[in-house]
């Protein structure tokens, strides 16, 4: 019975040690001396390269794919300004713009 105990409180302090190093590690990750400005301390990798377009790390968006969220908005303003406009003739609010 004195054995199991004892290996309870070792496993017990093993967890422990492991979720203490796990708490630290990442307050000793970074110790803010190579900040180009205050709170400006971003750093690449060694190895990254100076300029991302044309290599491996470059997205390749494409343009089409990033202007549907501005055609999107500029979709519901339009939207909006038709409801609004037919809000102040007929003093009703309309969602469905095909109805108005």
């Amino acid at each position: 019975m004195n054995k199991a105990i004892h290996l309870k409180r070792r496993a017990g302090f093993t967890v422990a040690t492991v979720l203490a190093a796990a708490v630290a590690l990442p307050a000793t990750a970074y110790d803010g001396t190579k900040c180009k400005a205050a709170g400006n301390c971003w750093e690449p990798k060694p190895g990254y390269p100076e300029k991302i377009a044309g290599n491996k790390y470059d997205p390749k968006h494409d343009p089409a794919e990033i202007n549907k969220q501005s055609a999107a908005l500029k979709a519901m303003e339009e939207r909006n300004r038709k409801r609004a406009e037919h809000f102040k003739k007929t003093g009703k609010w309309e969602y469905d713009v095909s109805k108005i």
